[in-house]
């Protein structure tokens, strides 16, 4: 998981017409990106990045929409330009939380295991960074990916002891006690991420897609076919949302 840690672009030492332009740039791709327009998001951030390359909220910027790409378009995914506007966020800025952050999701979703959880280690020991339960989350995950599924349920449930409310890290624990073959507990703890008070956490269709094929293992017809039918409803146009109007089974 990523969150975009987006603020308005910091100083640099460019010439003062091209540092204003980059903010500006710049603050229109996040406005773009929070209204869902990656295109635009990403016109504006690398426009951004053009003017000023020193501008590490604008690398950052650019990685954050290039992996919002990855999650909803992946033919248009594009994590090797996402990863080096990662490192040239965080090489601007060393002690730039949000953009090790990405830097470790980009890592994971390259199937750098090893390398995300150096990377993301230490965002989790880092007691000024404000959303510990993303770092939690992402280490846990690159666990999980990596086949360290007991690191990874350490992990995740660190995450949602900081955040219960957290539901991709939710998710991410079902997954773990899942691949675990513990299919009772994955069911419980996804149901408890859906049911959480938060509406994304209800229209988030990853959540019934898992819970879904959890319950077709564990012989409830029923309940699955519902859960795909909410997953097909809430993911509309999304790659899960696919899977689950396909019948699911990824």
């Amino acid at each position: 998981m990523i969150t975009t840690g987006l603020t308005s672009g910091c100083r640099t030492g460019r010439p003062k017409d091209a540092s204003k332009q980059a903010l500006a740039q710049h603050d229109l791709g996040v406005d773009a990106f929070s209204k869902g327009n990656l295109r635009g998001a990403l016109t504006h951030a690398r426009k951004a990045v053009e003017l000023d390359d020193e501008n590490a909220d604008a690398q950052l910027l650019v990685a954050t929409v290039l992996v919002g790409f990855c999650s909803y378009s992946p033919d248009e995914c594009r994590l090797d330009e996402a990863e080096r506007a990662a490192r040239a966020a965080l090489k601007l800025k060393p002690d730039f939380r949000e953009a090790r952050n990405t830097l470790g999701s980009v890592l994971i979703n390259e199937k750098k295991y090893d390398e995300a959880v150096a990377t993301l280690t230490p965002l989790t020991e880092d007691m000024l960074y404000a959303t510990p339960e993303i770092a939690w989350g992402n280490l846990g995950w690159a666990q999980l990916e990596k086949g360290d599924v007991d690191a990874a349920i350490t992990s995740l449930k660190r995450a949602m002891a900081l955040q219960p409310q957290f539901c991709w890290g939710g998710l991410k624990l079902g997954l773990a006690y899942e691949k675990k073959a513990d299919l009772g507990t994955a069911e419980v703890t996804l149901t408890k991420a859906i049911e959480t008070d938060k509406p994304q956490c209800k229209a988030f269709p990853d959540l019934f897609e898992a819970r879904a094929r959890v319950r077709q293992r564990l012989g409830d017809a029923a309940g699955a076919k519902d859960d795909l039918e909410r997953c097909k409803k809430v993911g509309e146009g999304t790659p899960s949302g696919r899977r689950c109007a396909a019948g699911g089974g990824s």
